[in-house]
C-alpha cells in the first residue's frame, strides 16, 4: 500500500508539473451584444455615425492577443501599474532617458504597451476596435534592443522604440489588409520601404492598426474608421459620440489611448489630418516625395504619402527623420535627409517671434481658432488675415479614380501572394458582391465609379495639371504677396487643396469644443518646408500644452 501511494503521489506530480511547450491560452475577450450601442446611435446628427455594426465578423481578438500571450505570461498587472507614470504620455526623449537611467527597458516598454493594448481592447465599454494584427515577434525583438544598448550600438532615437503600422503598409511578418476581406491573407514577402529605413535606426514594429477600409476609397458616405475586418474604430475621446477620423482611424486612436510612442499614417488627402484632429495627436502630411510609397497599398501615385502620427511635435520630428531615405523604386522620392534630420536640442529657443502667418477669414468665426490667433499675436507673431481665391477642385474624384484604376493593379502584380485572388478594382467588387452584408455592409459606391469613369488618359493629365495650378494658387497669392511662412487652417479644412498643390501640413491639438470633442491648428506650408513647419508647431505647443489623455484611457 505504501509503495502504491509513493507511486500516485509520484504521477500526481508529473501530472501537475507545468508542461513547457504546452500553449498558453488566454481568454480575454468575448462578442458582445452591440444591439443597445446602435440604436443609441440611429437618430446620431451626423449620418455617418448612424452604424449598422460596430464589431468585425472577421476578427477573433483572442487570435490577435495568442501571439503575445506568452510572452506576458511573467507581465502582471502590478507591472503595468508601476510602469504606467514612465510610459503614459512621454516623449521620447524622455522615455529613452527612463532607459538609460536603468529604471526602465526596451522589453518592458514593449510589453507595458502589448498588455495594455490587450487589456483595454478586451473590455467591451472601452475597446476601440483598432487593432488588427500584433508582431509576435516584438519582444525578442525588444531584447535584443536591450542588448545592443548594452554594447552602445543604438544610434537613432527611435531605437528601442514601439511603433504602430496602419494596416495598408506592407510587413513581412503580418498580413497588409487595407481592412478588406479581398486581402485577409495578404502577405508580402518584404517590408515596405519605411519600415525597412524604422528597423534599420532600431524602431520595434508592434502591430498593424485599423482604418477605414481602402484608406476611405471604397464607400460613399460610409462611417470613417470601419473596416470589414477590424470593425468601427472608436474615438477614445467620445466613443459613439465623435467621429474617429479617417482614413487613418486606426493610427489616430491608437496615440490618443497611448497604445505605442507613435503611429505612421498615410494621406492622399485628409487621411493623417483628419484622426490626427480627431483624436488631439500630432500629425504631419509631408511633401510628396519626402517619404517613400513603395510597399502601401495606393490609392493615388500622384497624391499617397505617409507620415508620423504621434503626441507631441518633438516625437513627430523623430519619427519623420527615421523613415526619410531615397527610394529608387518610388519615382517621387527625394533625398531631404540632409534637408531635415533630428538631433537632440534642435528646437531649442524656437519661437514664433517674426513669423507672418496666414488667417484664413471665414475660420475666424471658430470661436477656438480665433482665441488661439489672439494668443499668437500676444506671442510675437504676426497675423496676416485673408480670403484665399475661388478655385475650382473639379476633377479631384477623376484623379483618383483614374491612379487608383492603375496603381492597385501594379501593387498587387509586385506584392500580392499566390493565395490573393484579385488582381485589381473590378474583382476586388465581384468579390465583394459574393457577400456584400459581411464584406461590404455600406456598399461599394466608390469602386463602382471607380470603373464607370472613362476619362481618357489626355483629359487625366490636363485635370491633374489643373488640380495642381489651383491648389497652388489657393495658397500662393497670398503667402507670396505676404511672404508668409504658413497658412493657418483647421483641421482638414483645406486638406484637398494642399493635397494637390503638394503643400505639406502640420496639425497640432488645439483645444477641445464644449462637447469634448478635440479641435487642432493646421500649419500649411510651401513644399519641404517641414523644419520650419515643426519649429513653429514647436514653440505653439510649448505656448498651450493643451493636448490632454482621454479620461477613461488615463
Amino acid at each position: 500500500m505504501r509503495y502504491l501511494l509513493y507511486f500516485l503521489a509520484i504521477m500526481c506530480l508529473w501530472a501537475c508539473k507545468p508542461q513547457q511547450d504546452h500553449e498558453i491560452k488566454v481568454d480575454y475577450w468575448h462578442a458582445y451584444d452591440e444591439t443597445d450601442e446602435l440604436a443609441a446611435n440611429k437618430e446620431h446628427p451626423n449620418r455617418r455615425m448612424r452604424y449598422k455594426l460596430i464589431q468585425s465578423k472577421y476578427q477573433d481578438k483572442d487570435e490577435v492577443w495568442k501571439g503575445i500571450n506568452e510572452d506576458l505570461a511573467d507581465f502582471s498587472e502590478a507591472d503595468y501599474q508601476q510602469l504606467k507614470p514612465l510610459v503614459l504620455e512621454k516623449t521620447i526623449p524622455e522615455l529613452q532617458a527612463a532607459v538609460n537611467e536603468g529604471s526602465l527597458s526596451y522589453e518592458n516598454l514593449t510589453k507595458f504597451y502589448l498588455y495594455r493594448i490587450r487589456k483595454i481592447e478586451s473590455d467591451s465599454t472601452r475597446t476601440l476596435h483598432s487593432i488588427l494584427a500584433l508582431n509576435p515577434d516584438v519582444v525578442k525583438e525588444a531584447r535584443q534592443r536591450d542588448a545592443a544598448l548594452k554594447n552602445r550600438m543604438a544610434k537613432h532615437l527611435i531605437f528601442g522604440m514601439p511603433i504602430l503600422l496602419k494596416d495598408n503598409i506592407n510587413t513581412a511578418n503580418m498580413p497588409t489588409t487595407a481592412g478588406a476581406v479581398a486581402l485577409q491573407d495578404h502577405q508580402p514577402q518584404e517590408d515596405a520601404f519605411i519600415v525597412k529605413r524604422l528597423k534599420e535606426n532600431g524602431a520595434l514594429i508592434l502591430g498593424k492598426v485599423n482604418l477605414s477600409e481602402w484608406a476611405y476609397y471604397f464607400c460613399s458616405g460610409c462611417p470613417v474608421g470601419y473596416s470589414a475586418l477590424g470593425g468601427q474604430t472608436l474615438n477614445p475621446y467620445g466613443r459613439m459620440q465623435f467621429e474617429s477620423g479617417g482614413s487613418s482611424s486606426g493610427s489616430g486612436t491608437t496615440v490618443a489611448a497611448n497604445y505605442a510612442v507613435a503611429a505612421v499614417g498615410t494621406e492622399t488627402a485628409g487621411s493623417i489630418l483628419s484622426p490626427s484632429s480627431q483624436n488631439s495627436v500630432v500629425g504631419l502630411k509631408p511633401t510628396i516625395g519626402t517619404l517613400s510609397r513603395t510597399g502601401i497599398v495606393p490609392i493615388s501615385s500622384t497624391l499617397d504619402t505617409p507620415g508620423p502620427m504621434t503626441k507631441n511635435v518633438i516625437d513627430n520630428a523623430i519619427f519623420l527623420s527615421a523613415m526619410l531615405g531615397r527610394d529608387e523604386q518610388d519615382m517621387a522620392s527625394t533625398n531631404v535627409g540632409g534637408h531635415f534630420n533630428y538631433r537632440t536640442g534642435v528646437f531649442d529657443g524656437v519661437s514664433l517671434e517674426g513669423k507672418k502667418l496666414g488667417v484664413i477669414n471665414t475660420l475666424l468665426q471658430d470661436s477656438i481658432y480665433a482665441a488661439t490667433i489672439d494668443m499668437l499675436k500676444e506671442n510675437g507673431a504676426e497675423v496676416i488675415a485673408f480670403d484665399p481665391p475661388e478655385v475650382s477642385l473639379q476633377g479631384f474624384l477623376t484623379l483618383l479614380n483614374l491612379d487608383m484604376k492603375q496603381d492597385l493593379p501594379k501593387y498587387l502584380r509586385t506584392f500580392k501572394t499566390d493565395n490573393v485572388t484579385v488582381e485589381g478594382v473590378a474583382d476586388v467588387v465581384r468579390f465583394n458582391f459574393e457577400d456584400t452584408l459581411q464584406r461590404a455592409p455600406y456598399g461599394q459606391g466608390i469602386f463602382e465609379g471607380i470603373l464607370e469613369d472613362s476619362t481618357s488618359t489626355e483629359d487625366f493629365l490636363k485635370i491633374k495639371e489643373h488640380l495642381h495650378q489651383n491648389g497652388k494658387r489657393f495658397f500662393e497669392e497670398a503667402m507670396s504677396a505676404h511672404q508668409l511662412d504658413a497658412v493657418l487652417s483647421i483641421n482638414n479644412y483645406h486638406a484637398a487643396y494642399a493635397a494637390v498643390a503638394k503643400f505639406p501640413c502640420l496639425t497640432i491639438p488645439m483645444g477641445y469644443k464644449e462637447s469634448g470633442e478635440p479641435i487642432s491648428l493646421t500649419f500649411i506650408g510651401q513644399p519641404f518646408s517641414e523644419p520650419s513647419l515643426l519649429k513653429m508647431g514647436h514653440a505653439f505647443e510649448q505656448l498651450t500644452k493643451v493636448r490632454k489623455i482621454p479620461k477613461a484611457y488615463h
